[in-house]
């Protein structure tokens, strides 16, 4: 698609989109073109500016630098984590009915760990269990 700026006898500008020049000649000759400000099909192309793109530098390879406050920030966050799954109780997929369980006082109270789907999640917290999701981070998936 090629976008045109146009201009109409009554000198209104506006622009308009075509596949191709030969596309917005041929609507121009059959009248197709039209002003959408007066309604006149006495269009013409107007002046454009070209589009220019500057030379764009290539994509870092290697992830954004942290200044020392981020990377604190983010160690005593991997610690925290760490600390949790250590003392947590992985109960996988059953995190959503064991956590109802101990809600409920069905179950010993204690910290678990465990997957939930979006909806398990949703009903758990429109229920007042609380829960909170753990970050992972790119050594935890290798």
């Amino acid at each position: 698609m090629i976008r045109f700026s146009l201009q109409c006898d009554k000198d209104h500008g506006f622009e308009g989109w075509f596949a191709s020049n030969a596309d917005f000649e041929a609507q121009n000759r059959r009248g197709l073109v039209e002003c959408p400000l007066c309604g006149s099909h006495t269009v013409e192309k107007a002046l454009m500016a070209p589009a220019v793109v500057a030379k764009q530098e290539a994509p870092a390879t290697r992830p954004l630098a942290m200044d020392p406050h981020q990377r604190e920030v983010m160690q005593k966050l991997r610690e925290m984590v760490k600390a949790i799954r250590q003392n947590a109780e992985d109960v996988g997929e059953r995190f959503a009915e064991e956590a109802r369980k101990i809600h409920l006082g069905e179950a010993e109270a204690r910290g678990i760990i465990g997957q939930a789907s979006s909806e398990e999640a949703r009903s758990l917290i429109e229920d007042g269990i609380e829960i909170a999701p753990l970050p992972e981070f790119p050594e935890d998936l290798s």
